[in-house]
């Protein structure tokens, strides 16, 4: 007969080891908000140093100057960056920026359309992963169906 030791064997951690807030989901998001976040960087930089690869169009309703398009692609992609960083720690403060911060970059990037059309498209979806992977309910404490 075999005997059973608790809690040996088993293959699961028990409950209350580690952080609760970094799970897989997070950890995806922190990647994500980070990744989001240097891609406004670059995109900053590239407005502001007034690179070609940008083009001028016509005028929108939403008109803007480059250089200041530049400079809040710059510093919210820093914020985001640096809040996907602490993400890592499991801050809920990092939780709720990181939120703010997703959807602000979506609002920015929703009036960059006219200027790089699939480079604002592509950081807008990244932006609703960001968030989707911050407030669904994934893991230990969801109600599941049995």
């Amino acid at each position: 007969m075999a005997s059973h030791v608790s809690g040996a064997g088993t293959g699961t951690a028990p409950r209350g080891t580690g952080h609760p807030m970094v799970s897989g989901w997070t950890v995806f998001a922190a990647v994500m908000m980070i990744f989001a976040g240097l891609m406004a960087v670059f995109e900053g930089v590239s407005a502001i140093a007034k690179d070609s690869l940008l083009v001028i169009t016509r005028q929108y309703s939403y008109q803007f100057s480059l250089t200041g398009w530049g400079w809040i692609h710059l510093i919210l992609g820093i914020v985001l960056a640096l809040a996907g960083f602490a993400l890592f720690t499991g801050a809920l403060w990092a939780r709720a920026v990181g939120v703010a911060l997703a959807g602000l970059s979506m609002l920015a990037n929703f009036a960059w359309l006219p200027w790089y059309p699939l480079w604002a498209i592509v950081v807008i979806a990244l932006d609703i992963l960001i968030i989707w992977a911050l407030v669904a309910r994934t893991g230990e404490g969801t109600a599941t169906a049995t």
